[in-house]
C-alpha cells in the first residue's frame, strides 16, 4: 500500500484499513481498481462502527473480491485475411441483489484492472437504482475504430462464442459501453441467439427498437446525469435554468447531456474530444454536434468549421472555460486537481459525473473543500443501467413503452437515487455529501443482502 493510501486511511475503522490492505496486496498492478475501492472505503467507517457485523463477517473483503473473473482469447480475421488475437474479459463481481449487470467496453486501454474498477463501481451504481441487479463489467482491448462492419462482425462473433456460456437473463446481462454501440450489440446478440438456440431478449440490453430495445436507452446516461444535477440544485433553491454549462467529451453521454441541459434552460457553451474542445457562446447546437460525431464520426473541430461564432481550441483543457455547471462525461481521471481549482476560480457551483470515475480523488477534495455540489458517477450516471433494466422489464412482458413513459420512469429512478444518497448522508451526519451518501446507501443494500444469504 502506498504512503498516500496509508495516510488517507490513517483515521479509519480497522475493518476499512484491513480490507484495503487485502485489496492492495492481491491487486498490486491495478491502480484504477485500487482507486475505485479506496474511494468507496473512504466513506464506510461510520457504517462499520454502527454495524459491527459487517466487519465480523468480513463483508468488505468479500465485496472487493469478484465472484468470478473470466479472461479469454479472441481470435479473428481481418478483411485482408490477417489473423489477430485480442483478449476478452468479463468480471462478474457481485450477484447478491440479482444477475450481474454491466456494460462491455471495446478499447485499447481495456485490461483486467480497468474492468475490475468498472465492475466494482457497477455494484454500488446498480444497488442505488433500487432494482434487483448485481454488478459486473467486461470488454476487450479490441479497437473498433477504423474497422469495417465485417471485421467488427467477425470479432463480435468470436468474442461471444466464448462469453455466451457465462451469460443468461438470470445470470449475467451485459450491455454497451465505450466502443460498443448498436452495431456491436446486434452482432453480439445474433451470435448468442445462434449458439443458445433461443430468443432470450433479456440476455443483453441496448438492442435495436425493432428487436427488443427500449426507447430512451440511447439518451439515458446523459439525461439521467442532468436530471440528477437538477435535483441537487433544487435542494439548494436553484435550477438549471440560466446556468452556464461545460460538458467534456462528445460521445453518447455528452451529446445527450447537452440536449437535456438545453431542454431545462441551460446554455451549454463547450464540449470536447481527444484532440481539443469547442466553445460556442450561443450554446452548442445539438443537431450539428450529433451530425458531426454520430453520423459522420468526425473530429470536434469540424463543428467549429460549420458553426458561425464557434471556435476550436486544439489540445488544452475544456475545464479552462468558465462555467457554473461542469459535467465530466468522457473517461476516467480526466478532471484533476488543477482543473478543479480552475473550475472553482471560474465560479462553478455543481460538478456531476457523466463518465465513470472521471474526477481524481484530489480533485474531488478540492471541490468538496470549496463547497461545490458534487454528484459521484455511481449515482449521477446510473440512468443508463436503470433504463437497461426497464428494457429487461419490457422484454419480460413482450411489450414496448412510449418514449414519454420511459423517460418518466427514468426521471423517477434518478429522483429516488438522489434521495437515497441525500438520506444516507444526513443519517450519518454529513448532509449534502453525495459521495458519502452514495457509497453508504449502495453498500448497506448490498451488505444486507450478503448477510441474509450466508457465507457464499
Amino acid at each position: 500500500m502506498t504512503a498516500a493510501n496509508e495516510s488517507a486511511l490513517a483515521n479509519h475503522h480497522p475493518g476499512v484499513r484491513s480490507a484495503f490492505e487485502h485489496v492492495a496486496r492481491r491487486n498490486p498492478d491495478e491502480p484504477e481498481f485500487q482507486q475505485a475501492v479506496l474511494e468507496v472505503l473512504d466513506s464506510l467507517s461510520p457504517a462499520l462502527s454502527r454495524h459491527p457485523e459487517y466487519a465480523q463477517e468480513r463483508i468488505l473483503e468479500r465485496l472487493c473480491e469478484p465472484e468470478r473473473q473470466i479472461v479469454f482469447r479472441v481470435p479473428w480475421r481481418d478483411d485482408g485475411g490477417r489473423v489477430h488475437v485480442n483478449r476478452g474479459f468479463r468480471v462478474e463481481f457481485n450477484s447478491a441483489l440479482g444477475p450481474f449487470k454491466g456494460g462491455l467496453r471495446f478499447h485499447p486501454s481495456v485490461n483486467l484492472g480497468v474492468v475490475k474498477f468498472l465492475g466494482f463501481e457497477q455494484i454500488f451504481k446498480n444497488a442505488l437504482t433500487g432494482m434487483n441487479i448485481g454488478g459486473g463489467k467486461g470488454g476487450s482491448d479490441f479497437d473498433p475504430k477504423g474497422r469495417s462492419d465485417t471485421e467488427v462482425e467477425r470479432f463480435c462473433q468470436s468474442f461471444m462464442t466464448e462469453l455466451h456460456r457465462h451469460l443468461g437473463e438470470h445470470t449475467d446481462v451485459p450491455a454497451g459501453d465505450i466502443g460498443v454501440g448498436a452495431r456491436e450489440i446486434g452482432y453480439l446478440f445474433g451470435q448468442y441467439r445462434r449458439l443458445a438456440n433461443r430468443w432470450e431478449a433479456g440476455v443483453i440490453t441496448g438492442k435495436g427498437l425493432d428487436w427488443g430495445g427500449s426507447r430512451v436507452r440511447t439518451e439515458a446516461t446523459g439525461y439521467g446525469n442532468v436530471l440528477f444535477t437538477q435535483r441537487m440544485l433544487e435542494r439548494v433553491g436553484q435550477s438549471l435554468d440560466g446556468q452556464r454549462v461545460v460538458v467534456s467529451g462528445s460521445g453518447n453521454v455528452a451529446i445527450y447531456s447537452v440536449a437535456k441541459a438545453r431542454q431545462l434552460g441551460a446554455t451549454v457553451v463547450a464540449c470536447s474530444d481527444s484532440g481539443g474542445y469547442v466553445v460556442d457562446e450561443r450554446g452548442i447546437d445539438v443537431d450539428l454536434l450529433r451530425q458531426v460525431k454520430e453520423v459522420e464520426r468526425e473530429r470536434i473541430s469540424v463543428y467549429a468549421d460549420r458553426r458561425t461564432g464557434a471556435r476550436y481550441v486544439e489540445g488544452g483543457s475544456v475545464w479552462d472555460v468558465p462555467c457554473t455547471v461542469a459535467l465530466p462525461s468522457a473517461t476516467q481521471n480526466e478532471l484533476d486537481a488543477d482543473a478543479a481549482r480552475t473550475l472553482v476560480r471560474g465560479g462553478v457551483k455543481v460538478v456531476s459525473e457523466g463518465a465513470n470515475m472521471p474526477t481524481t480523488p484530489e480533485a474531488v477534495q478540492v471541490l468538496r473543500d470549496a463547497k461545490v455540489l458534487f454528484g459521484p458517477g455511481k449515482a449521477a450516471n446510473a440512468g443508463g443501467v436503470a433504463t437497461s433494466v426497464l428494457e429487461m422489464q419490457q422484454n419480460a412482458r413482450r411489450t414496448s413503452w412510449s418514449f414519454e413513459h420511459t423517460e418518466q420512469e427514468l426521471a423517477e429512478v434518478m429522483s429516488d437515487i438522489h434521495d437515497r444518497c441525500e438520506e444516507a448522508a444526513e443519517r450519518y451526519g454529513s448532509p449534502g455529501d453525495y459521495v458519502l451518501g452514495a457509497n453508504v446507501a449502495g453498500f448497506e443494500r448490498v451488505a444486507g443482502a450478503m448477510l441474509a444469504q450466508g457465507l457464499i
